[in-house]
């Protein structure tokens, strides 16, 4: 691609406000992972980046064309497909429609080549078209604070089905 993801991401970087850093970084990637489109049509990847001090999760999505209302990173000549639109990934209905899959199926995601990142996920409850998606941009080890969940079962009436939720979070000192 060209420009390269080492030329346009870290000043895209520097200017969200997640960036917890000052200045423009210097990024390595850590690894990536891709989801596919049924259709084919958009390119869904997710770059861990490091700046020394933090790592990011950057998900994007590759499009052949403007997405109206898309948070455009950058445009980029690719080698074989021509012209990209490169969007923040968030912003894009094809990367949330994917991304939900994964939790509905309770699926996996390998590595795209780059770095040994496998993302899985699980499904504690059925997961609506309208959840929401809370996504973690700067990342770090373990889930900090948290030693534990107490899940619970329930019959909401005696003819229903049961439901399961979260009871209480359980936080280290």
């Amino acid at each position: 691609m060209t420009p390269g993801f080492a030329e346009f991401l870290p000043p895209w970087v520097a200017r969200q406000p997640w960036y917890a850093g000052t200045g423009i970084p210097t990024l390595r990637m850590v690894g990536a992972f891709r989801f596919e489109d049924p259709d084919g049509e958009v390119g869904i990847e997710t770059h861990l980046l490091a700046d020394g001090s933090h790592l990011y999760q950057l998900p994007m999505t590759y499009r052949a064309a403007p997405l109206a209302g898309g948070a455009l990173i950058a445009t980029a000549e690719h080698s074989e497909l021509g012209r990209r639109w490169i969007f923040d990934a968030e912003s894009d209905p094809v990367w949330r429609a994917e991304l939900l899959r994964l939790v509905r199926d309770g699926g996996t995601s390998g590595p795209s080549g780059r770095g040994k990142v496998r993302v899985y996920a699980v499904q504690l409850r059925p997961v609506p078209a309208t959840a929401e998606i809370d996504l973690i941009r700067v990342l770090t080890p373990g889930d900090p604070g948290r030693a534990g969940e107490v899940m619970g079962t329930w019959y909401p009436a005696a003819d229903a089905e049961p439901m399961t939720g979260c009871l209480a979070v359980v936080r280290s000192a």
